[in-house]
């Protein structure tokens, strides 16, 4: 069990993927050579830009405790009631049995949950997402994924098998189990057990996908037809070979997959909240060796419509704050990020979907802090130079594979667990001291809701809100 050890804040201070090699959002490789069926020319998944989905937010819950450690995340599209129900769902179950026996006082379990997301397509009338899992708090294949479908000309949900027609899965399932048959790790008796009763086949094949080019990308769970260690079985089918089998939704999702059109509207009837226009009229020249200076930071974001009203209670106070952003947030909501940095404020890296990247390879840490630099840059115009870890979870090769700069803290105001405004308020109130570094989290609107009186408090105390570099850069 990690715990966070409150060092000195002096220490703080200086402290699109093919297939066989598709680094999930957790920075698991999904598929190996040895287990893919196409070679590294395959096309990978559509290239789908969130920002384009209208009304689109994102739905995050996360701790940054090691005691507790967990981050999931789901879109939740204005249009696709019945999908986000079915995503909520399955989230909000996984989460509450992690919680209940990873995080108790008691709890002598190990491991971690992530739950993330991607688009598979979204556009026309057709969105499809894939969550992806990872939970080593358990045993047996600690990742799992499954795609969910939603078709916006029936509003209807439909999960990834009925992409197929019910006549045409005999003859599915038979190609299946040709392509399979004489895999490294597959079990023939494990293989024609797990395709025998066709009542499992929706479990069993819960994860479908299109590729770029039209064919059918197809996840055996993991377990079901080898061993569980070997993960999920990728099958990839040509277009020739999947168009007859498909539904006419399937279809429909094959053409929106190839051929996607520019964003998606399934009708949100949602106004936007309006994006904060404050902009820096110059930079911050507090010199926090004659003032008593401290850095607010903000996790997880940006988050519609939470981190605008931060911007507004901020800009009252002509305070400055640091947010240490997730990559799949950026790319939904790049317009917020560049009101953070257009009104003064720092812009650092919190990895792509918020892992403990010591648990990572060097090379899966270098992507997920890699991608959400990139995803930075193409939102404000700069690279970021710090990057917080998730659960303050950092070693040396996860310093070694990124040239940012750890940025930790020495406030937690334990807001994930607390969602009580009054109460995060009292506590950084309490705890705030010359050059300390507060954490806190926009996603929630509680912990939103504590800054006012927590900026009015502190600044009637001669407190001075700047970034975590400028804290740095003038002690």
């Amino acid at each position: 069990m990690r715990t966070h050890i409150l060092v000195p804040t002096a220490l703080l201070l200086l402290g699109a993927c093919t297939l066989t090699a598709c680094s999930d959002g957790a920075g698991v490789v999904e598929s190996s050579p040895a287990r893919a069926q196409a070679g590294p020319s395959s096309p990978g998944a559509p290239a789908v830009d969130p920002s384009k989905i209208k009304g689109l937010e994102i739905v995050s819950d996360s701790s940054e405790h090691g005691s507790c450690p967990f981050a999931v995340s789901y879109p939740k599209v204005p249009g696709a009631r019945a999908m986000t129900a079915a995503l909520k769902k399955d989230v909000d179950q996984r989460l509450a049995t992690f919680r209940s026996s990873r995080c108790g006082s008691d709890s002598t379990a190990v491991g971690e949950l992530n739950i993330s997301h991607r688009f598979l397509a979204a556009s026309g009338d057709v969105l499809g997402v894939r969550l992806t899992t990872l939970d080593s708090s358990g045993a047996g294949n600690p990742r799992t994924a499954k795609s969910y479908w939603y078709d916006g000309k029936d509003g209807a949900y439909h999960p990834a098998l009925d992409l197929v027609a019910d006549g045409s899965r005999n003859a599915f399932v038979a190609a299946l189990k040709k392509r399979l048959k004489g895999r490294e790790g597959v079990d023939p008796a494990l293989l024609d057990e797990a395709f025998a009763d066709t009542r499992d086949l929706a479990d069993l094949l819960g994860d479908l996908s299109f590729t770029a080019d039209g064919g059918l990308r197809v996840h055996v769970a993991p377990g079901a037809v080898g061993g569980a260690a070997a993960g999920a079985y990728v099958v990839s089918l040509t277009e020739a070979a999947t168009t007859p089998w498909l539904s006419p939704f399937g279809k429909r999702a094959q053409k929106q997959s190839e051929h996607p059109g520019d964003g998606l509207d399934l009708g949100s009837t949602r106004t936007p909240a309006a994006v904060p226009t404050h902009t820096a009229s110059a930079d911050d020249d507090t010199d926090c060796k004659k003032v008593k200076c401290i850095a607010l930071t903000f996790d997880d974001g940006p988050a519609a419509p939470e981190s605008a009203s931060l911007l507004h209670h901020l800009a009252r106070y002509k305070a400055r704050a640091t947010f240490f952003v997730v990559g799949q947030n950026v790319a939904t909501h790049p317009e917020l990020v560049r009101a953070e940095a257009r009104a003064g404020h720092e812009i650092g890296n919190h990895s792509w979907n918020h892992p403990d990247l010591t648990k990572l390879t060097s090379r899966q840490a270098a992507s997920q802090l890699g991608r959400t630099s990139a995803a930075i840059k193409a939102a404000t115009g700069k690279t970021p130079t710090l990057f917080r870890p998730p659960y303050g979870a950092v070693n040396t090769r996860v310093k070694a594979a990124t040239t940012l700069s750890p940025a930790l803290w020495d406030i937690d105001t334990e807001d994930w667990k607390y969602r009580d405004s009054a109460k995060v308020a009292r506590k950084v109130i309490a705890k705030a001291r010359r050059n300390s570094v507060v954490l806190m989290h926009d996603i929630h609107p509680t912990s939103v809701a504590a800054v006012p009186q927590i900026l009015r408090t502190l600044t009637a105390k001669g407190m001075h809100f700047v970034t975590v570099s400028h804290l740095r850069a003038t002690l």
